[in-house]
This record gives structure tokens, sequence and C-alpha cells, in this order.
């Protein structure tokens, strides 16, 4: 059974099992999903603040796209799994010489990209939710403000432990030009969810 269809009980089993997966990166996935959702529940919710049906609309799809951004981020806490699996599996490879080395090298540094690519389209999703917990915010239900700040924490929170994960594996890519592109599409992020959490923030207290 896929960790994402598991019930919460059985899934945090797996996580403080001596098993490596589900480890962080799949845990960051998670965590996004929970803000995420939380962020859709609010959007849903009667007596909002918005002033008329176009911003009733606006924040109704704000909802829509977190639903769907943490159906995303329930499937990435699989694929961040599988991705550290198939890491194992390269390095498990036989270590001998001429082809069958090249071939053992190539394996590493393609599931070390997979394994960099989770976590970063968990960056990506998160980013993208917090934009959306600005509309949230603005427009949602004054009573629910909390739930709005707690899934920007998790948001927040999801998307440091996803950096984490990608700073680890890139210290083993070979590929220079490779690294510079990803490290420059995280401080993007960093700073993307940085931003729009303060304006989500800001826009409670008004």
């Amino acid at each position: 059974m896929r960790l994402s269809e598991r019930t919460v009980i059985d899934l945090l089993a797996a996580f403080r099992s001596p098993d490596p997966t589900p480890g962080g990166g799949s845990a960051a996935a998670l965590t996004g999903a929970v803000g995420a959702s939380l962020l859709a529940m609010v959007a849903a919710l009667p007596k909002t603040r918005a002033s008329g049906a176009a911003d009733e609309e606006i924040l109704r799809e704000a909802g829509r796209h977190c639903a769907a951004l943490s159906a995303d981020l329930a499937v990435l806490i699989d694929r961040d799994s599988e991705a550290y699996d198939l890491v194992m599996a390269a390095y498990k490879r036989p270590k001998t010489a001429g082809e069958a080395k090249a071939g053992r090298s190539a394996a590493i540094q393609s599931a070390l990209r997979s394994a960099i690519a989770a976590p970063l389209d968990v960056m990506r999703a998160c980013a993208d939710a917090a934009n959306e917990g600005i509309v949230v915010a603005d427009f949602g239900n004054p009573s629910a403000a909390s739930d709005v700040q707690v899934a920007l924490e998790l948001l927040t929170a999801a998307l440091r432990g996803a950096r984490l994960n990608i700073e680890i594996n890139l210290e083993s890519v070979k590929d220079a030009d490779y690294i510079g592109e990803v490290r420059e599409e995280i401080a993007r992020l960093v700073r993307r969810v940085a931003e729009n959490a303060d304006t989500a923030r800001n826009a409670l207290r008004r």
C-alpha cells in the first residue's frame, strides 16, 4: 500500500520505523499537504470577508487550487521515498571496472536527480500554496485566522525541509551547471514563500 493511502496511525508508524523510508523528504511533503489542505478548508468556509460575488469566486478558486496542490503533495510523499530507494539501489551496484563502473556512476547521477526533483516539486507546490494564502487571508472567514497562520507555518516548514533534502543530494552531483540552476531556483522559492507568508499574515491583521 502506498504511503499516501495509509491511515494516519500507520503512516506515523512507518515514519518511526528503523527503515530509511519514509524519511524527511516524505515528511516535508506530508507537512506541505496539510498546510495546503488547511487553506482549502478556510477558503470553503461561509461568512467570508469577500465584498461581492467576484471576490467570493476568487476565494473559492484559491481553495480549489490549494486542494489540488494538497493532492500533488500527497503524491510526492510516495515519490520522495521511491526516489531515495533508486539512489540506494544505484549505490549498491557492483563497483567493478570499465563499463560497469561507468554505468554505476551514471545510475547514481540519474537517481540523485530524481531524489532532487521530488523535494524541488514540494518546494514549488508550497510556494504556490503560500501565494494562494494571500487570497485566503484577504477574503476568508476571519474566525479561521489561526488556521491560515498554521497553514503558513506548515508550508514554510515543508519548504525548508524539502530544501535540506535537496542540498544533501546536491553534494554528490557532478554537473556544476545543474547545481547552479537548482540553487538559483531554491533561492527564488525561499524568497517567494517568505514574502507571500508575510503578505498573508499582514492581511489577517486588517
